[in-house]
Protein backbone atom coordinates (compact mmCIF):
# COMPACT_ATOMS: atom_id res chain seq x y z
CA UNK A 1 0.00 0.00 0.00
CA UNK A 2 1.16 3.54 -0.75
CA UNK A 3 1.91 5.47 2.46
CA UNK A 4 1.79 8.77 0.57
CA UNK A 5 -1.94 8.48 -0.14
CA UNK A 6 -4.35 10.64 1.88
CA UNK A 7 -5.72 8.96 4.97
CA UNK A 8 -9.30 9.27 3.75
CA UNK A 9 -8.46 7.64 0.45
CA UNK A 10 -10.29 4.45 -0.47
CA UNK A 11 -8.66 2.61 -3.33
CA UNK A 12 -10.67 1.55 -6.36
CA UNK A 13 -11.26 -2.10 -7.11
CA UNK A 14 -10.88 -4.11 -10.31
CA UNK A 15 -12.78 -7.31 -11.11
CA UNK A 16 -9.63 -9.29 -10.41
CA UNK A 17 -9.03 -7.74 -6.98
CA UNK A 18 -9.57 -10.25 -4.18
CA UNK A 19 -9.92 -7.54 -1.54
CA UNK A 20 -11.02 -3.96 -0.99
CA UNK A 21 -8.37 -1.87 0.76
CA UNK A 22 -9.85 0.70 3.09
CA UNK A 23 -7.15 3.24 3.91
CA UNK A 24 -9.22 5.38 6.26
CA UNK A 25 -9.35 2.68 8.91
CA UNK A 26 -6.19 0.87 7.92
CA UNK A 27 -7.99 -2.45 7.65
CA UNK A 28 -8.90 -4.90 4.92
CA UNK A 29 -12.50 -5.76 4.18
CA UNK A 30 -13.35 -8.99 2.45
CA UNK A 31 -14.98 -8.34 -0.91
CA UNK A 32 -17.54 -11.05 -0.28
CA UNK A 33 -17.91 -14.23 1.71
CA UNK A 34 -18.73 -16.44 -1.24
CA UNK A 35 -16.94 -18.43 -3.93
CA UNK A 36 -17.91 -18.51 -7.60
CA UNK A 37 -18.69 -22.21 -7.15
CA UNK A 38 -21.50 -21.21 -4.76
CA UNK A 39 -23.60 -19.65 -7.53
CA UNK A 40 -26.04 -22.59 -7.61
CA UNK A 41 -25.43 -24.24 -4.24
CA UNK A 42 -25.85 -21.26 -1.93
CA UNK A 43 -29.44 -20.99 -0.75
CA UNK A 44 -29.40 -17.40 0.52
CA UNK A 45 -27.25 -14.30 0.28
CA UNK A 46 -25.02 -12.98 -2.50
CA UNK A 47 -23.87 -14.98 -5.51
CA UNK A 48 -22.12 -13.96 -8.74
CA UNK A 49 -23.17 -15.18 -12.16
CA UNK A 50 -23.96 -14.30 -15.77
CA UNK A 51 -27.38 -13.79 -17.28
CA UNK A 52 -27.28 -17.22 -18.90
CA UNK A 53 -26.15 -18.87 -15.66
CA UNK A 54 -29.08 -17.22 -13.88
CA UNK A 55 -31.44 -19.40 -15.94
CA UNK A 56 -30.15 -22.51 -14.17
CA UNK A 57 -30.40 -20.63 -10.89
CA UNK A 58 -34.10 -20.00 -11.66
CA UNK A 59 -34.73 -23.74 -11.98
CA UNK A 60 -32.85 -24.54 -8.77
CA UNK A 61 -34.66 -21.81 -6.83
CA UNK A 62 -38.11 -22.82 -8.11
CA UNK A 63 -37.50 -26.47 -7.27
CA UNK A 64 -36.34 -25.48 -3.78
CA UNK A 65 -39.46 -23.35 -3.34
CA UNK A 66 -41.61 -26.28 -4.47
CA UNK A 67 -39.94 -28.58 -1.95
CA UNK A 68 -40.70 -26.08 0.80
CA UNK A 69 -44.34 -26.28 -0.34
CA UNK A 70 -44.30 -30.06 -0.11
CA UNK A 71 -43.95 -30.79 -3.85
CA UNK A 72 -41.52 -33.40 -5.15
CA UNK A 73 -40.87 -31.77 -8.52
CA UNK A 74 -38.43 -32.17 -11.39
CA UNK A 75 -37.52 -30.10 -14.46
CA UNK A 76 -37.09 -30.69 -18.18
CA UNK A 77 -34.93 -28.35 -20.28
CA UNK A 78 -34.79 -28.48 -24.06
CA UNK A 79 -34.29 -26.15 -26.98
CA UNK A 80 -31.69 -25.19 -29.53
CA UNK A 81 -28.58 -23.10 -28.97
CA UNK A 82 -27.97 -19.78 -30.65
CA UNK A 83 -26.49 -16.48 -29.53
CA UNK A 84 -27.29 -14.79 -27.17
CA UNK A 85 -28.32 -18.11 -25.57
CA UNK A 86 -25.54 -20.14 -27.14
CA UNK A 87 -24.03 -20.92 -23.75
CA UNK A 88 -27.01 -22.81 -22.32
CA UNK A 89 -25.84 -26.18 -23.64
CA UNK A 90 -22.39 -25.86 -22.09
CA UNK A 91 -23.94 -24.46 -18.89
CA UNK A 92 -26.13 -27.52 -18.45
CA UNK A 93 -23.51 -30.04 -19.50
CA UNK A 94 -20.89 -28.37 -17.31
CA UNK A 95 -23.07 -28.61 -14.20
CA UNK A 96 -24.15 -32.24 -14.53
CA UNK A 97 -24.02 -32.94 -10.79
CA UNK A 98 -26.17 -29.91 -10.04
CA UNK A 99 -28.74 -31.24 -12.50
CA UNK A 100 -28.72 -34.69 -10.91
CA UNK A 101 -29.02 -33.29 -7.40
CA UNK A 102 -32.08 -31.23 -8.37
CA UNK A 103 -33.88 -33.70 -10.70
CA UNK A 104 -33.22 -31.55 -13.79
CA UNK A 105 -33.17 -33.37 -17.13
CA UNK A 106 -31.42 -31.66 -20.04
CA UNK A 107 -32.25 -32.86 -23.57
CA UNK A 108 -30.80 -30.55 -26.26
CA UNK A 109 -33.10 -30.46 -29.26
CA UNK A 110 -32.16 -31.46 -32.79
CA UNK A 111 -33.95 -28.23 -33.66
CA UNK A 112 -36.17 -25.70 -31.90
CA UNK A 113 -39.45 -27.41 -32.83
CA UNK A 114 -38.46 -30.74 -31.34
CA UNK A 115 -37.19 -28.98 -28.24
CA UNK A 116 -40.55 -27.24 -27.82
CA UNK A 117 -42.41 -30.51 -28.35
CA UNK A 118 -40.26 -32.18 -25.69
CA UNK A 119 -41.08 -29.45 -23.17
CA UNK A 120 -44.77 -29.65 -24.11
CA UNK A 121 -44.68 -33.38 -23.37
CA UNK A 122 -43.19 -32.73 -19.93
CA UNK A 123 -46.42 -30.99 -18.95
CA UNK A 124 -48.53 -34.03 -19.87
CA UNK A 125 -46.59 -36.60 -17.83
CA UNK A 126 -49.05 -36.62 -14.92
CA UNK A 127 -52.08 -36.40 -17.19
CA UNK A 128 -51.35 -39.34 -19.48
CA UNK A 129 -49.03 -41.43 -17.34
CA UNK A 130 -48.32 -42.27 -13.74
CA UNK A 131 -45.69 -39.60 -13.28
CA UNK A 132 -42.76 -40.05 -10.90
CA UNK A 133 -43.02 -36.45 -9.68
CA UNK A 134 -45.75 -34.14 -8.43
CA UNK A 135 -45.00 -31.74 -11.28
CA UNK A 136 -42.41 -30.97 -13.94
CA UNK A 137 -41.00 -27.55 -14.69
CA UNK A 138 -40.39 -26.98 -18.38
CA UNK A 139 -37.83 -24.61 -19.89
CA UNK A 140 -37.51 -24.06 -23.63
CA UNK A 141 -34.77 -21.87 -25.08
CA UNK A 142 -33.98 -20.56 -28.56
CA UNK A 143 -33.04 -17.37 -30.33
CA UNK A 144 -35.58 -15.28 -32.23
CA UNK A 145 -35.65 -17.34 -35.47
CA UNK A 146 -36.30 -20.42 -33.36
CA UNK A 147 -39.20 -18.68 -31.65
CA UNK A 148 -40.68 -18.03 -35.10
CA UNK A 149 -40.36 -21.59 -36.34
CA UNK A 150 -41.62 -23.24 -33.13
CA UNK A 151 -44.94 -21.43 -33.08
CA UNK A 152 -47.07 -24.46 -33.93
CA UNK A 153 -45.81 -26.50 -30.98
CA UNK A 154 -46.04 -23.52 -28.62
CA UNK A 155 -49.60 -22.64 -29.66
CA UNK A 156 -50.73 -26.25 -29.20
CA UNK A 157 -49.03 -26.41 -25.80
CA UNK A 158 -50.79 -23.23 -24.70
CA UNK A 159 -54.17 -24.59 -25.75
CA UNK A 160 -53.51 -27.78 -23.76
CA UNK A 161 -52.34 -25.85 -20.70
CA UNK A 162 -49.42 -26.55 -18.40
CA UNK A 163 -49.24 -28.99 -15.51
CA UNK A 164 -50.76 -27.11 -12.52
CA UNK A 165 -47.73 -28.09 -10.44
CA UNK A 166 -45.30 -27.52 -13.30
CA UNK A 167 -45.30 -24.58 -15.66
CA UNK A 168 -43.11 -23.55 -18.59
CA UNK A 169 -40.65 -20.74 -19.11
CA UNK A 170 -40.04 -19.89 -22.77
CA UNK A 171 -36.62 -18.25 -22.95
CA UNK A 172 -36.37 -16.16 -26.13
CA UNK A 173 -32.93 -14.88 -27.09
CA UNK A 174 -33.20 -11.58 -28.97
CA UNK A 175 -30.35 -9.73 -30.67
CA UNK A 176 -31.72 -6.23 -31.36
CA UNK A 177 -28.29 -4.83 -32.31
CA UNK A 178 -27.57 -7.75 -34.67
CA UNK A 179 -24.34 -8.44 -32.77
CA UNK A 180 -24.21 -12.10 -33.78
CA UNK A 181 -27.18 -12.43 -36.12
CA UNK A 182 -27.85 -11.71 -39.76
CA UNK A 183 -30.95 -9.70 -38.78
CA UNK A 184 -31.85 -7.56 -35.80
CA UNK A 185 -34.48 -9.46 -33.85
CA UNK A 186 -37.40 -8.87 -31.54
CA UNK A 187 -39.80 -11.66 -30.56
CA UNK A 188 -42.63 -9.68 -28.96
CA UNK A 189 -44.95 -9.86 -31.98
CA UNK A 190 -44.57 -13.63 -32.32
CA UNK A 191 -44.94 -14.18 -28.58
CA UNK A 192 -48.13 -12.11 -28.48
CA UNK A 193 -49.46 -14.18 -31.38
CA UNK A 194 -48.71 -17.37 -29.43
CA UNK A 195 -50.62 -15.92 -26.43
CA UNK A 196 -47.63 -16.02 -24.10
CA UNK A 197 -47.20 -13.36 -21.39
CA UNK A 198 -43.87 -11.55 -21.80
CA UNK A 199 -41.36 -10.71 -19.07
CA UNK A 200 -38.36 -8.60 -20.11
CA UNK A 201 -35.49 -8.57 -17.58
CA UNK A 202 -32.93 -5.79 -17.86
CA UNK A 203 -30.27 -7.25 -15.52
CA UNK A 204 -28.95 -10.54 -14.17
CA UNK A 205 -30.88 -9.94 -10.94
CA UNK A 206 -34.10 -9.55 -12.90
CA UNK A 207 -33.45 -12.77 -14.84
CA UNK A 208 -33.41 -14.62 -11.51
CA UNK A 209 -36.43 -12.77 -10.12
CA UNK A 210 -38.57 -12.68 -13.26
CA UNK A 211 -37.88 -16.36 -13.90
CA UNK A 212 -39.46 -17.27 -10.57
CA UNK A 213 -42.39 -14.96 -11.26
CA UNK A 214 -42.72 -16.52 -14.71
CA UNK A 215 -43.20 -20.02 -13.34
CA UNK A 216 -45.83 -18.85 -10.88
CA UNK A 217 -47.61 -16.92 -13.63
CA UNK A 218 -47.49 -19.97 -15.89
CA UNK A 219 -49.15 -22.13 -13.26
CA UNK A 220 -51.80 -19.52 -12.63
CA UNK A 221 -52.64 -18.80 -16.27
CA UNK A 222 -51.99 -22.25 -17.74
CA UNK A 223 -49.79 -20.66 -20.42
CA UNK A 224 -46.13 -20.77 -21.30
CA UNK A 225 -44.58 -17.53 -20.07
CA UNK A 226 -41.81 -15.98 -22.11
CA UNK A 227 -38.61 -14.51 -20.74
CA UNK A 228 -37.06 -12.18 -23.33
CA UNK A 229 -33.26 -12.18 -22.96
CA UNK A 230 -31.25 -9.70 -25.02
CA UNK A 231 -27.53 -9.90 -25.70
CA UNK A 232 -26.25 -7.51 -23.05
CA UNK A 233 -28.31 -9.25 -20.34
CA UNK A 234 -27.28 -12.76 -21.43
CA UNK A 235 -23.60 -11.74 -21.53
CA UNK A 236 -23.80 -9.55 -18.41
CA UNK A 237 -22.18 -10.63 -15.14
CA UNK A 238 -22.97 -9.36 -11.68
CA UNK A 239 -23.59 -10.14 -8.02
CA UNK A 240 -27.24 -10.86 -7.24
CA UNK A 241 -29.36 -11.50 -4.16
CA UNK A 242 -30.96 -14.92 -3.68
CA UNK A 243 -33.02 -16.48 -0.92
CA UNK A 244 -36.41 -17.98 -0.02
CA UNK A 245 -37.97 -14.56 0.64
CA UNK A 246 -36.60 -12.87 -2.46
CA UNK A 247 -39.75 -13.34 -4.58
CA UNK A 248 -43.14 -13.03 -2.88
CA UNK A 249 -46.11 -14.38 -4.85
CA UNK A 250 -49.71 -13.28 -4.34
CA UNK A 251 -52.30 -14.77 -6.65
CA UNK A 252 -54.99 -12.37 -7.92
CA UNK A 253 -58.50 -12.70 -6.53
CA UNK A 254 -60.10 -13.40 -9.92
CA UNK A 255 -63.33 -15.19 -10.76
CA UNK A 256 -64.42 -16.85 -13.99
CA UNK A 257 -68.07 -17.89 -14.44
CA UNK A 258 -68.69 -17.05 -10.80
CA UNK A 259 -66.01 -19.27 -9.29
CA UNK A 260 -62.36 -18.65 -8.37
CA UNK A 261 -60.13 -18.92 -11.42
CA UNK A 262 -58.27 -22.16 -12.01
CA UNK A 263 -56.92 -23.06 -15.40
CA UNK A 264 -58.06 -26.32 -17.01
CA UNK A 265 -55.57 -28.67 -18.60
CA UNK A 266 -57.00 -30.37 -21.68
CA UNK A 267 -55.12 -32.40 -24.28
CA UNK A 268 -58.04 -33.42 -26.52
CA UNK A 269 -57.12 -31.28 -29.51
CA UNK A 270 -60.16 -31.67 -31.70
CA UNK A 271 -63.68 -30.35 -32.15
CA UNK A 272 -65.37 -28.56 -29.26
CA UNK A 273 -62.55 -29.28 -26.77
CA UNK A 274 -59.98 -27.15 -28.57
CA UNK A 275 -62.54 -24.39 -29.21
CA UNK A 276 -63.48 -24.26 -25.54
CA UNK A 277 -59.81 -24.05 -24.50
Amino acid sequence: MNDSLPKDYVSTMTLSSPLIWKEAQGDIMSLADFKLEDRFARSEGDVAMSGVQALLRVLVDQLRADRRDGLNNAAMVSGYRGSPLGGIDSLMLGNAQELVDNNIEFVPGLNEDLGATTVWGSQLANRNFEGKFDGVLGMWYGKAPGVDRSGDAIRHANVCGVDPNGGVLLVAGDDPASKSSTLASESEFALLHFQTPILYPGSVQEVADYGRIGYELSRYSGLWVSLKIVTNVADGYSTIKVGPGRVQIERPDFEWDGVPWKHTQQDSLFGPFAVRQ
